[in-house]
């Protein structure tokens, strides 16, 4: 008898899906679709800031990339690098370049055999050692788009906000793998920006964000989650981020681009730490992420499911995707043309239905997965 029931039970479940996804799309996403990127204003009481940028064998990276940096256009400010226990030749590229940099700081970690430390335990130097109460984070593989990203940047600090959430997407390269990266690049950044919109961030990236040294020592830095090996970015902002502290900038000049994984085992090792410190998120930010995957995962099986099986049923099975990617397209486009990624629109029906079945492999794997390093 219940298969007599089966597909309609089965249609029921993708109407509720379907509603679901509606709601992300609608009610969350449309926040940055709606929002309005604003320009520099004339003038502007800047705060000095100090840029903390974490290194281990980057020599090439920083040679490229940091005197991008350095001759910001900014009133005043300082660069920390924290020289994390390089093997290359990083240390005596930073005595030249500290000759020529006078606002250049330099913070050399030497390693000790009987401690093995990460990222949160140089970047946490690198903060000690800055100056400056207003702290602008990235990597030395980023490189800003233009000399005025750290004016837009402040221009958080300027409106009150202890935590400025910024965007660093990938370059553009050939390939399936770099249209996934970006992708998955920009749709969790059209995720944790919209939420903060709406005024609950739940995260940031560190390769472009900022906050204040009062609001890292006052929260204890990174001792929640030091045992994390990932999490200096997402976990600190998870923990410390509320609706009246934190603002996002997004305009194009506030953005740092940076290069991307080459290969699927890099990359999937990269998406499993991050999905290690996501599993430390609050309980309600991993309900709203978790059900927003789950939902579009469902979504996708009940489509390919009932359009194979239940083949007489296709016109409400492809009526229903078609209502949803329309709607989605609608947004997307508008978002991905904020976070200049507008080609990726092309790829969406394909790159939609990866990103969902990857993911949800990605979070599976990553729960037994313990050793993971940040170099």
């Amino acid at each position: 008898m219940i298969y007599e029931y089966l597909p309609y039970i089965l249609l029921a479940l993708l109407g509720i899906t379907f509603v679901i996804q509606l709601y992300y799309l609608l009610a969350v996403y449309s926040r940055l679709w709606r929002y309005k990127v604003t320009e520099l204003e004339e003038g502007g009481n800047y705060p000095p800031v100090s840029v903390i940028i974490c290194a281990r064998n980057e020599e090439e990276n920083i040679r490229k990339h940091l005197p991008a940096i350095l001759e910001q256009d900014y009133p005043k400010f300082e660069v920390v690098l924290v020289n994390d226990y390089s093997e290359d030749e990083t240390k005596w590229m930073l005595k030249d370049l500290v000759e020529n940099y006078k606002h250049l700081k330099v913070v050399d970690i030497a390693e000790h055999v009987r401690l093995k430390h990460g990222k949160k335990f140089a970047l946490t130097l690198g903060i000690k050692g800055a100056k400056y109460e207003h702290l602008v984070l990235t990597d030395a593989d980023c490189e800003p788009q233009s000399s005025q990203w750290l004016r837009h940047m402040a221009t958080g600090f300027i409106a009150g906000q202890d935590i400025v959430l910024g965007y660093s997407p990938y370059q553009k390269l050939p390939g399936f793998l770099n249209a996934l990266v970006r992708f998955e690049t920009f749709h969790t950044a059209i995720s944790y920006l919209s939420y903060a919109l709406g005024g609950d961030p739940y995260m940031g990236v560190g390769r472009n964000l900022a906050y204040t040294k009062e609001l890292f020592f006052k929260g204890k830095g990174f001792a929640s989650h030091m045992h994390i090996p990932s999490g200096d970015d997402d976990l600190f902002v998870n923990q410390n981020a509320n609706r009246t502290n934190t603002t996002i900038r997004i305009h194009p000049d506030a953005q740092v681009w940076s290069y991307p994984k080459t290969s699927f085992g890099a990359y999937f090792q990269q998406k499993t730490r991050h999905a290690g410190a996501s599993r430390a998120y609050r309980k309600r930010h991993q309900l709203m992420l978790s059900s927003q995957v789950v939902s579009a995962l469902l979504f996708y099986l009940l489509v390919i499911f009932l359009a194979i099986v239940y083949p007489p049923y296709w016109p409400y099975t492809l009526g229903v995707w078609f209502v949803r990617f329309f709607i989605q397209g609608f947004i997307y486009f508008r978002c991905m043309k904020k976070l200049q990624v507008p080609d990726l629109i092309w790829w969406l029906p394909l790159l939609d239905v990866v990103y969902y079945f990857y993911t949800s492999l990605n979070g599976v794997l990553g729960r037994f997965k313990k050793d993971i390093r940040w170099k």
